[in-house]
Order: structure tokens, then C-alpha cells, then sequence
């Protein structure tokens, strides 16, 4: 069922979902984190504008931690 979901952009379109909701929520940043073998969401965040930042939890089976500035909403 996973796989055939693969390509779909359902990822991408849950985290464009989260980052506006975050917005209108009046957060200002996003930040997660997830481990190397996550290599799909590694490259989807990036290529959504994160930007890789040091540890800010202590999540142990963390290995990249990420951040993005949201636009401020209206």
C-alpha cells in the first residue's frame, strides 16, 4: 500500500498542509527532525526550504534536524 502511494506528492502536500496551518496559527518557523535512513523526507525538506540546524532535542533516533522560516500571515 506504501509503495503504491510513492510519487503521489502526499508528503509534500502534508507538510505544505502543516506550514500553513503553523502560520495562521502565528508561528513564525518550523523546525522537525528525522534519522538518515529517511532519505526521501531528507531531500523533500530541503527541496521545501529547510535548512539543516544543529540538535534541539534529544530525540535518539534523530540525526538531521531542520528548519524553515514561515511567511507571517495577515
Amino acid at each position: 500500500m506504501a509503495s503504491a502511494s510513492r510519487g503521489l506528492g502526499v508528503g509534500r502536500r502534508l507538510l505544505a498542509a502543516l506550514e500553513h496551518t503553523a502560520s495562521q496559527a502565528g508561528c513564525d518557523r518550523m523546525r522537525l527532525d528525522t534519522n538518515p535512513a529517511l532519505t526521501e523526507a531528507i531531500s523533500m525538506y530541503r527541496s521545501s526550504g529547510y535548512e539543516e540546524i544543529p540538535d534541539f532535542n534529544d530525540e535518539p533516533y534523530a540525526h538531521h534536524w531542520f528548519e524553515k522560516q514561515l511567511p507571517t500571515s495577515s
